[in-house]
């Protein structure tokens, strides 16, 4: 197990009921990121991983 597996877990368990638009998403990455500018790389990489999801031939 991952130790991110326990963040995503309690996620799941707390909000895994909760219906949420993309546009929530992307404002609570927004200001996650102001308020940890040193994830912003990780950040972005999720964020396109996440926009790219749909595609065949994803590698970057």
């Amino acid at each position: 197990m991952y130790f991110t597996d326990r963040g995503i877990e309690e996620l799941e368990s707390r909000r895994g009921e909760e219906e949420v638009t993309l546009a929530w998403l992307a404002d609570k990455l927004r200001a996650f990121v102001d308020a940890n500018p040193d994830f912003e790389t990780a950040i972005e990489r999720f964020a396109t991983y996440l926009a790219r999801d749909d595609e065949d031939d994803f590698e970057d």
